[in-house]
């Protein structure tokens, strides 16, 4: 089957929707499929586009399994700035669609076109693409936006909100199918559809690969660089953005002087963190590491924290979580209760659940982790071997390749 698919990073940028559609593509491809991807130069690390990747706004390659296209993406750091960030959606998305006609064969046929969100506007694009190759939509939401956006007070005007959830139901409603992580997010999208539409959406998780992520010893060249001893290190791995709550990180860094912290990663609140915890000398900010330093950077942490602020649990899945679980390490997630990520740690038996935004309860749960290496070693055991069942990236590309077969057969 012939398949082009739009989002907004692929490896080898480093963002974390990359690495999923990377490997969902290479699955695909294992599976006899022609692919034909449409992306971004590589930006996502430092929010401008890469060494070696400027001086032309789009480029071609062949690959054994199809064509990467890659189109500029109109980049910027600054998350505040809602018209320039717009803006580059849009720039993106334009670019992206035009690709996106061409991938594969000016308007030639294609079996299926999958169109990966946030951007919210790449689903339109999709769905555009879709008609000039008279190909089903298959809209991949990684996050429900405008909702995350709203409850976190980063989109307040009520013309843009009311403008992206009509992008939205119009985006839901000409999908063939839509895909979300998560029985909250499944909930979430289908209570935004008519009933009949409802059938569409399709719960297929986010996974980790297994086998590259894997228990390591704690005694790493990355513990060495950030000059700790052999205290318990607590470590957020990801986006320093404002949805993540990690001033309960800062929080816990001054509440337990004896451990060490790290927030590992960029982001727009990460100056404003590092300006507020100046003062916590075991609290350390470091930047993303290449991606083949990461089963390293996971096996330095002992205790891994997930934090999302109040009402997002049921909007967003944090990717982070199953990469923790891969590393075999414990977890501390600060969300909402109910929701996806506390559902799976209980099942799992891979961490405590603590309610958002609540500082003492992070740091008790925190506390009770560092003090009992046997509890660790027992929550980390458990969370490896849950997710090696349940979210290895065969389940997840068999999930898929059903999905587009089906849509053809029906």
């Amino acid at each position: 089957m012939k398949l082009v698919v739009l989002c907004p990073h692929f490896a080898p940028d480093t963002a974390p929707t990359g690495a999923v559609m990377t490997r969902i593509v290479d699955e695909l491809a294992q599976r006899g499929h022609e692919l034909h991807v449409v992306t971004s130069l590589p930006w996502y690390r430092s929010h401008a586009i890469e060494d070696g990747w400027r001086g032309r706004p789009v480029r071609r390659d062949a690959t054994p399994w199809g064509s990467i296209t890659r189109v500029h993406p109109f980049p910027g750091d600054d998350k505040s700035n809602l018209v320039r960030r717009a803006i580059g959606f849009v720039g993106f998305s334009v670019l992206a669609g035009i690709a996106g006609l061409r991938a594969g064969g000016w308007f030639r046929r294609a079996d299926a076109v999958i169109a990966m969100s946030p951007p919210l506007t790449l689903g339109l694009t999709g769905w555009l693409t879709g008609l000039g190759h008279r190909a089903p939509l298959v809209f991949n939401v990684q996050d429900v936006f405008p909702d995350a956006a709203e409850r976190t007070g980063a989109i307040t005007d009520r013309r843009i909100l009311a403008a992206a959830r009509r992008l939205e139901r119009i985006t839901y409603h000409r999908a063939k199918a839509v895909t979300v992580l998560s029985d909250d997010l499944r909930a979430n999208v289908a209570a935004k559809v008519r009933p009949g539409h409802r059938e569409h959406v399709h719960v297929i998780p986010n996974f980790v690969d297994t086998d590259v992520i894997r228990p390591g010893g704690r005694a790493t060249a990355y513990r060495r660089e950030l000059d700790f001893d052999d205290r318990p290190i607590v470590l957020y791995a990801g986006n320093v953005g404002y949805s993540q709550s990690l001033d309960l990180v800062v929080a816990a860094a001054r509440a337990c002087p004896d451990l060490g912290f790290v927030v590992n990663g960029d982001g727009a609140a990460r100056r404003e963190l590092e300006a507020a915890s100046a003062d916590v000398a075991n609290l350390r900010f470091v930047g993303y590491q290449p991606v083949d330093r990461l089963p390293e950077v996971l096996a330095t942490g002992d205790i891994h924290v997930v934090p999302l602020k109040a009402g997002l649990g049921d909007v967003s899945v944090p990717s982070k979580t199953y990469s923790s679980l891969a590393a075999g390490r414990p977890i501390v997630a600060a969300i909402d209760a109910g929701t996806e990520i506390p559902r799976l740690l209980d099942a799992a038996g891979a961490g405590i659940a603590v309610p958002p935004d609540d500082v003492d309860a992070f740091v008790a749960a925190i506390r009770c982790l560092a003090d009992d290496p046997d509890l660790r070693a027992r929550h980390g055991d458990a969370g490896r071997r849950w997710v090696v069942a349940h979210a290895s990236p065969t389940a997840v590309g068999d999930a898929y390749d059903r999905l587009v077969r089906h849509l053809n057969d029906s």
